[in-house]
């Protein structure tokens, strides 16, 4: 099984972050490092790097703030390579306990629409917000790609997502544990 030191090691190892960096994380949560960790702790590792965003899958407070937030973190993954502006949530009608809803932004002045559909305005949509990270692209052979991992039936889980290339990818997952 993956540790935190692994996840460490990995992500230097592919350029994601700097000795440097990796070194103040795994000291900053020194103390709670407790050996093994399952795929979805693995994925979530990647995020306290700074090496991949989540979509948050409790209630968030606003729903256009949620999705603003999640974006604008995910172009900062892209070191300046990515902008995102003039994020609004166009909000549809509450039909038959959904409302089907528009998320659009600029990405690098790019206008871009997604659809998203709300059951309430408390929970993200994961879909539309996997649709949004998709539509960051640098243009540097960097992806935004879903971290898998195995799940246990009746458990919440946030969606993790990381900006690398096709050879990060293959690394990170063969090291990890986890499906990029």
């Amino acid at each position: 099984m993956t540790t935190f030191d692994d996840v460490a090691a990995a992500l230097v190892d592919v350029g994601l972050v700097t000795a440097e960096h990796a070194r103040a994380v795994l000291d900053k949560y020194a103390a709670y490092d407790d050996g093994p960790m399952d795929g979805y702790s693995v994925a979530c590792a990647l995020e306290e790097f700074g090496a991949a965003v989540s979509v948050h899958a409790d209630d968030v407070d606003y729903l256009e703030e949620s999705y603003e937030d999640l974006l604008t973190r995910a172009a900062a993954l892209s070191g300046g390579a990515l902008t995102v502006t003039d994020v609004r949530l166009r909000e549809g009608e509450f039909e038959d306990g959904s409302r089907d809803d528009v998320l659009e932004f600029a990405v690098n002045g790019r206008e871009v629409s997604v659809t998203a559909e709300h059951f309430s305005d408390e929970y993200l949509d994961h879909m539309a917000a996997s649709f949004a990270l998709y539509e960051l692209v640098p243009g540097d052979g960097r992806r935004f790609r879903d971290v898998l991992f195995d799940r246990e039936r009746g458990r919440g889980y946030d969606s993790i997502f990381t900006l690398v290339t096709d050879e990060q990818a293959a690394e990170l997952s063969r090291r990890l544990g986890v499906r990029i």
